[in-house]
């Protein structure tokens, strides 16, 4: 399963994130960068540490699950 990491810095200079599965790909940087800069604008999301004030990465993670038989 795929997922994409949005990483924003609050008004506590703390870093939060948001996640969202199974991103478009190829993911565009720049459609990215512009989703990013519109929750800051839009002021979407708060966290503990107040409002998101600034991007600072993103990054699309990819986790394989393998089950393991206990028989």
């Amino acid at each position: 399963m795929k997922r994409i990491e949005l990483k924003f810095r609050n008004e506590a200079g703390r870093l939060s994130t948001v996640s969202l599965d199974d991103p478009k790909e190829p993911v565009d940087p720049v459609a990215v960068k512009q989703a990013m800069q519109d929750i800051i604008d839009q002021n979407v999301f708060t966290s503990s540490g107040g409002s998101y004030v600034s991007m600072d990465s993103a990054q699309v993670v990819d986790r394989t699950v393998e089950e393991i038989s206990l028989d």
